[in-house]
């Protein structure tokens, strides 16, 4: 049994990750803005009330947690701000930002007391934010943003290799969520079983990757 920390686990992909671990016997603590009826059924420690892209928020979750010891981080919490060159959208861009790249690192340095030799961190992004497979274009903001959290992941990644922590992003696919209106290759329920496939299989060897859920790598 592991202790699994999941942000943005009120709904979408963070639901069916703490659905799926909380099922095989895992303890799951779901980080959240706010509960859902759907989260509050599963009876798992959850944290509500925090705006991961808030420091007081943040400082609070960490509070919460003092001593309680992490096997796995997953930073889930996410948004996506449609725009175009035509419909440029820059406070969209801002945010997503906040929220998609400097979340994930927030987070993660306000916990890293909770995490010890051979604990895993995983982010969630997306191959959006592939430079080498942008063929489309448009989404400046998200792609953006996933970039940057690519990058920031990849430094961490580094950094922790000598506590033996290993720091991962992962594209969970065209999922049908909310934040894609429910279109999409895979329903959450399927992205979260691939995911956690990946948060079970890589290593510590496999630290800075930029992995598919369904397990190939992507480049950067």
């Amino acid at each position: 049994m592991s202790r699994i920390l999941v942000s943005g686990a009120n709904r979408g992909i963070g639901l069916e990750i703490c659905r799926q671990l909380a099922a095989r016997g895992d303890e799951v603590i779901a980080v959240c803005r706010q509960s859902s009826a759907e989260l509050q059924k599963l009876g798992i420690r959850t944290i509500e009330g925090i705006d991961v892209s808030a420091a007081d928020d943040v400082a609070r979750m960490r509070d919460a947690l003092a001593g309680v010891h992490l096997d796995v981080l997953i930073n889930n919490a996410g948004v996506l701000v449609r725009d175009s060159l035509q419909q440029l959208d820059f406070e969209g861009i801002d945010q997503q930002f906040r929220i998609n790249a400097v979340a994930p690192l927030r987070v993660t340095a306000a916990l890293l007391e909770n995490l010890q030799s051979g604990s895993k961190v995983f982010t969630i992004t997306s191959s959006m934010g592939s430079i080498e497979e942008n063929t489309s274009g448009s989404y400046y903001g998200y792609r953006m943003s996933k970039a940057a959290v690519n990058i920031a992941m990849k430094s961490l990644s580094v950094d922790l290799a000598e506590r033996k922590i290993g720091v991962f992003v992962l594209h969970p696919g065209y999922v049908q969520t909310d934040m894609t209106d429910h279109q999409g290759h895979v329903t959450a329920a399927e992205a979260a079983q691939n995911l956690i496939a990946r948060i079970d299989s890589l290593q510590l060897a496999d630290s800075g990757s930029f992995t598919h859920a369904q397990g190939r790598n992507i480049p950067w």
